[in-house]
């Protein structure tokens, strides 16, 4: 299960590296590309909150047993 824990952050850097990426495309005038990696900054950070919910959950209920 320590998998889980990893992936969650994987999405947290993976967001961060894109939103970077999409500042960048900002600046140099590609606001079509920015918009479009602004979204997959928003879907890779909802991804990390669902993940680790997901494992939250996941641990609990393997306590309870």
């Amino acid at each position: 299960m320590k998998y889980l824990k990893f992936t969650q952050y994987a999405y947290l850097i993976a967001g961060i590296l894109v939103a970077i990426e999409s500042f960048n495309q900002y600046k140099s005038g590609n606001t079509n590309q920015a918009i479009i990696m602004g979204l997959f900054t928003l879907a890779a950070i909802f991804l990390f909150f669902f993940r680790r919910n997901f494992a939250n959950k996941f641990q609990e209920r393997n306590n309870k047993q």
